[in-house]
């Protein structure tokens, strides 16, 4: 039987990130991503009809899963995994070769092997097809609701914070091709054939194009965040264009994925 005290895991996780800069905007930020997506992890979970049990698993997942974002930024004054390392793999060597999962989660063996690959690849391209089915059911319910948060954070926070540039570059910024190409293709774009602002922030939308339950869908509808990411244009009328045409396939892709 599963076992997970919520106020306890919620007072560790707090002493956990205590001795980091609050006033920091970037730590801010992920400590508040770091509860959304636990509480849409539970609500995706809890809709999909999981167990009480396993309901407080996903929530779980969800809090655990950036954990190892506050000692990236610490380190490496970044939360580029290309310029410094891959978050989600660092987050797992933590918990799980350090032991710092102790100071969280009492479980089995098992129980944490499922745990410890639901955070290793929650931020990879695609899943591997030999997961079993409960490692499959719980990195699917935590990479959905990254996801989902993932387009509250582009809202709520300004982007050149986020992506570490200007506002006169994003408003300058041109659409690789390939990005272009991959969304209008319903294909969540891949990092690496980003290479302005306005990719990253497509690549951003295009996330919309991997979510897994409908669900998360007409979550992501409700929360009106990925539609006022959509809204951002540049000062060029052709990439405006561009984007008018990209919105318009994941709008249309969002409303048949959400029933």
């Amino acid at each position: 039987m599963i076992e997970i005290d919520r106020p306890e895991v919620t007072r560790a996780f707090n002493e956990y990130i205590e001795p980091y800069d609050m006033t920091d905007d970037k730590i801010r930020l992920k400590a508040g991503h770091t509860y959304r997506v636990a509480g849409l992890s539970h609500r995706i979970a809890e809709d999909i009809g999981l167990s009480g049990e396993d309901v407080d698993l996903a929530w779980l997942i969800g809090v655990l899963h950036d954990i190892g974002r506050f000692e990236q930024l610490r380190r490496y004054n970044t939360f580029s995994d290309a310029d410094s390392i891959d978050h989600a793999e660092f987050g797992a060597d933590l918990l799980f070769k350090e032991g710092l999962i102790d100071r969280f989660f009492k479980g089995t063996a098992e129980e944490k092997d499922l745990i410890e690959t639901a955070i290793r690849m929650h931020n990879i391209f695609e899943l591997p097809e030999d997961l079993t089915e409960r490692e499959y059911l719980f990195s699917t319910i935590l990479r959905d609701a990254d996801k989902v948060d993932i387009f509250r954070v582009n809202t709520e926070f300004p982007l050149p914070v986020i992506y570490n540039t200007t506002d006169e570059l994003l408003r300058t910024s041109k659409l690789t091709p390939e990005v272009t190409e991959a969304s209008n293709s319903h294909i969540t774009v891949l990092k690496a054939i980003r290479k302005t602002p306005l990719d990253v922030i497509v690549g951003h939308m295009s996330l919309a194009y991997g979510l897994v339950y409908p669900v998360s869908y007409r979550i992501t509808i409700e929360q009106g965040y990925l539609e006022q990411l959509m809204g951002f244009r540049t000062e060029d009328p052709d990439t405006n264009r561009e984007l008018e045409k990209i919105t318009s396939e994941i709008r249309g892709w969002m409303e048949s994925h959400s029933r």
